[in-house]
């Protein structure tokens, strides 16, 4: 997150669709990589930042624990070194994601078959 600081908080915040705290929160969990801050402490944001809060909510939309962001998190951090890692972290996720997936899918067909059989009777 190299680009340059252009966004506060209430400006991240109303972009991303989350309140200011929720930002505060997210932070201070370290899940938010490259915050800086200005000479004052107040933090300084830029549009990657806005990217990287949608990422987190997809993450955790599909089940990935706050610890597992943090993690991802503390990599994406780290830089190039362990793009290796992101990737598998990513990937681990995924999989997870798509056995859900096929759960759900196997669970949406045994109720579209059990609304068809009330269909039929009624």
């Amino acid at each position: 997150m190299n680009t340059a600081p252009s966004l506060r908080i209430g400006e991240l915040a109303a972009r991303c669709g989350r309140s200011v705290h929720a930002i505060r929160w997210y932070d201070a969990q370290g899940l938010i990589p490259g915050v800086m801050r200005d000479a004052a402490g107040r933090r300084l944001f830029t549009h990657r930042h806005v990217q990287w809060l949608g990422l987190v909510d997809r993450l955790r939309n599909t089940g990935m624990s706050i610890t597992q962001i943090r993690a991802y998190t503390a990599l994406v951090a780290q830089g190039r070194s362990s793009l290796g890692r992101q990737r598998e972290m990513l990937a681990v996720h995924r999989d997870r994601v798509a056995e859900s997936i096929q759960a759900w899918q196997a669970s949406l067909a045994l109720i579209d078959a059990k609304l068809d059989f009330y269909a039929g009777w009624i």
